[in-house]
């Protein structure tokens, strides 16, 4: 059972992840709502930019020795996402009853947990 933990953690990160990238990639009005009001004019490339990064953070979750590297990447992320919630947004935001900021605290709690798994791979701590 413990060694399928890391790869559910995974999975959670990865599907909450690539689920919201169809809605930012195909320019579904409630995602540009939600970054227009994060970043006003420029919210075509914070949309399709913050997809790109999380199109990639949700790939490199399942290539070894860079789990880390995609954990790193998400908590970043997902610290912004919440960030935009706190502050901008509101916890709840076009009427979802806190969904959006509630997958987004779990995948951070998510990829936590995983950087501190594979802590051993990252090349800066050297830790092996």
């Amino acid at each position: 059972m413990k060694r399928y933990i890391p790869l559910l953690l995974k999975f959670i990160a990865a599907i909450i992840m690539l689920q919201t990238l169809f809605f930012k990639f195909s320019g579904a009005q409630e995602s540009i709502d939600l970054f227009t009001k994060l970043a006003g004019d420029q919210e075509a490339l914070m949309r399709i930019g913050t997809g790109v990064l999380e199109l990639i953070a949700a790939i490199l979750l399942f290539i070894p020795n860079k789990t880390w590297l995609g954990s790193f990447l998400t908590i970043g992320l997902m610290g912004g996402a919440i960030m935009g919630h706190l502050t901008v947004l509101g916890i709840e935001h076009n009427n979802d009853g806190g969904l959006l900021f509630a997958l987004a605290v779990t995948t951070l709690i998510s990829a936590t947990a995983l950087l501190y798994l594979n802590k051993k791979d990252i090349p800066l701590l050297n830790l092996s």
